[in-house]
């Protein structure tokens, strides 16, 4: 399943990468055409029995693959999916190991093929959504938002527009002075007043080229959803935060930074509806979310 509009890739070198793969598998190439039509293959694959399914594109691609593949829920007959990074972050390739580069991340995958060689993750799902590695509520979605904006109007996705993106909505964009979200465990008190909320089923959080941005350092895909959220956004904390988010050695803390690990369900509600992003999609508004982990999902081949 092959993603045209790839960022890291052309049309001459997903035809080799497609020639490479037809050594190890029988392998029939699908071109995605509209937003969700990966999603309909998917299931289409899944449903005809398929055994993997390659996914050769960003994390957009991946994720509306990942919720083809389980329309139906999570068992044996699901496919297992391969993934060929050709976006510009890739965090869920390189989440589980696959180099960044598409040929050499190819080469990986064909030795996993020839051995066999599977791995069973666990993923989130945000109300009926499958994610992978993160989702978001607030000012995270609301940068997701502006960039897809600008790529609408030919903009590249590169590390200075996202980091122009979030100044410019951190300033310009976003409420800050009323913290309008709360968090609900099931048999546990609410936690009130939070201003972003930031969740993770694995680390890192998403790169900023080479570099990690963590949150939640520990999130695994092996345990429950991790969560971070902030208390207020003023701007020495704000700073304060993101600094530790970025460090080598990342351990976000203070009076304004709330850490939740290993989660099996939670529920976020917010005062009026507030954007929303899925694996780096912005998926809309939402004023309440239901989040659960789901352990042994998917199997992914590497």
């Amino acid at each position: 399943m092959v993603n045209p509009n790839a960022t890291t890739t052309n049309a001459r070198s997903r035809d080799v990468l497609a020639r490479a793969l037809r050594t190890e598998v029988d392998l029939a190439v699908e071109h995605t055409r509209r937003r969700g039509h990966a999603a309909e293959l998917a299931r289409r694959a899944a449903r005809d029995g398929v055994g993997v399914v390659v996914a050769l594109g960003g994390d957009g691609t991946v994720n509306e693959v990942v919720n083809g593949l389980l329309t139906d829920g999570p068992g044996e007959n699901v496919p297992a999916l391969a993934v060929v990074p050709g976006g510009s972050t890739n965090v869920f390739a390189r989440s589980i190991g696959l180099p960044r580069d598409p040929i050499e991340a190819t080469g990986v995958l064909l030795e996993a093929l020839r051995e066999g060689r599977t791995r069973t993750i666990g993923l989130g799902r945000a109300d009926d959504r499958w994610f992978t590695f993160c989702a978001g509520l607030g000012l995270d979605a609301e940068v997701i938002r502006r960039v897809e904006r600008a790529r609408t109007r030919g903009k590249t996705a590169t590390k200075g527009l996202y980091l122009r993106s979030t100044v410019s909505q951190y300033f310009a964009g976003t409420d800050r002075k009323a913290p309008l979200i709360s968090l609900k465990q099931p048999g546990g008190a609410p936690v009130e007043q939070l201003s972003m909320v930031i969740v993770q089923n694995t680390s890192p959080w998403t790169y900023l080229g080479s570099r990690a941005v963590n949150p939640s350092p520990d999130a695994s895909f092996d345990a429950g959803l991790d969560l971070m959220a902030l208390r207020a956004l003023h701007l020495p904390s704000t700073l304060r935060t993101a600094a530790q988010i970025l460090s080598s050695r990342p351990d976000p803390h203070g009076r304004r930074v709330l850490r939740l690990h290993d989660l099996e369900e939670f529920t976020l509600n917010a005062e009026r509806p507030l954007a929303v992003q899925v694996d780096g999609d912005y998926i809309g508004e939402r004023d309440t979310m239901v989040f659960r982990s789901e352990t042994d999902a998917l199997r992914v081949v590497v």
